[in-house]
């Protein structure tokens, strides 16, 4: 029985590497088979663009390293083999900018498929004992966008106090893990890496849902409240919902309003103390990042083009699948070795 039991893991291990080598494969033949277009020259409809992926208003923090990057993939397992329950498992993304030589477009994440391998993949040694790398998050999920050059200079200099690490973060992340041998592996998009996209072009206002396509959500818990559903379609129909976040919110619309040094002039009191003239290159820089004009071009996932966002060149990430593919292969020959050694045990053995 031993033996049917470890010939049933091989089945199961050589078919999860099919699986995923005919999803690289697929994933190959999407890149290889569409030719790289210059973001300056796009039109609508489905294309490929590479490039190196910026922030804009918001970046995320990696549970496990504590990185800042555009998007993650992080999972805790019970064992440290990779096959016990997950402890942790979570998936986030926000909108980025993909910028080539000729220029940049936004990337609304919502709906993509994401290929990038784990860069943190890690278990305690045999003697036990911490796991090299683990920094795990302590504080939001979400960071600040793109600094100036002073304050990344600033930050840089500034020696930074960790503080005591509690057992749960604001996340729900398990920290006190030191029990057990646990696997760890986080996959990450960072700010400055190149990255290739596969999706549609369209301007931004034929985006149904721009709010729920710039984040990726993927802990598992539902978005979308059906009563504040209810109240937002109710006040559609009553025609009393506000067009804009301006006439919604008026002054606290203002990037920087309440919170440092409105970016535009607010509408105040006469008798009012008016407030310093708004910094023009603060202006330029929150319009960048906040206002999006109705018919700029941006990137998005549809029925008809799925969205792949991968991590590298198209050479590099065509060469990943290759190779994927190729242990798909192996796993088919393990899973059908496998079966038929389970098939002469199950018969009592050779006759």
């Amino acid at each position: 029985m031993v033996f049917a039991g470890i010939a049933g893991v091989g089945i199961v291990a050589g078919l999860a590497l099919l699986v995923r080598g005919f999803v690289g494969y697929r994933s190959a033949g999407r890149i290889t088979g569409t030719s790289v277009s210059r973001i300056a020259s796009l039109a609508v409809g489905e294309v490929l663009v590479s490039g190196v992926a910026e922030p804009i208003e918001l970046t995320l923090v990696s549970p496990l390293q504590s990185v800042p990057c555009v998007y993650y993939r992080s999972r805790i397992t019970e064992s440290s083999d990779g096959d016990g329950r997950d402890l942790f498992r979570e998936e986030r993304a926000v909108g980025f900018r993909v910028r080539d030589a000729s220029g940049a477009v936004r990337v609304f994440p919502g709906g993509a498929r994401f290929d990038v391998p784990n860069r943190f993949d890690e278990a305690p040694g045999v003697w036990g004992g911490g796991v090299i790398g683990f920094e795990p998050r302590t504080g939001s999920v979400f960071a600040p966008g793109p600094e100036s050059r002073e304050a990344q200079i600033a930050d840089l200099l500034t020696v930074h106090d960790r503080g005591r690490v509690s057992l749960l973060d604001p996340s729900g992340l398990p920290l006190n893990m030191s029990s057990g041998r646990n696997h760890y592996r986080e996959a990450r998009i960072e700010p400055g890496e190149t990255v290739t996209v596969v999706g549609r072009v369209l301007p931004f206002a034929d985006l149904d849902d721009p709010a729920a396509a710039y984040i990726v959500d993927g802990t598992g818990l539902d978005a979308a409240d059906p009563e504040i559903a209810a109240d937002v379609a109710e006040a559609r129909e009553a025609g009393i919902l506000a067009a804009s976040p301006a006439e919604a919110w008026g002054n606290a619309a203002i990037e920087g309003f309440g919170i440092g040094r409105p970016v535009r002039a607010p509408e105040l009191d006469p008798a009012a103390n008016p407030p310093p003239p708004p910094d023009p290159a603060l202006a330029a820089r929150a319009a960048a990042a906040f206002e999006i004009a109705p018919d700029a071009l941006i990137l998005a996932t549809s029925n008809e083009v799925p969205m792949l966002i991968s991590l590298g060149a198209p050479t590099q990430v065509a060469a990943r699948g290759e190779w994927q593919f190729v242990l798909g292969l192996v796993g088919a020959a393990l899973a059908i070795g496998s079966a038929m050694a389970m098939a002469v045990v199950l018969q009592g053995g050779p006759r």
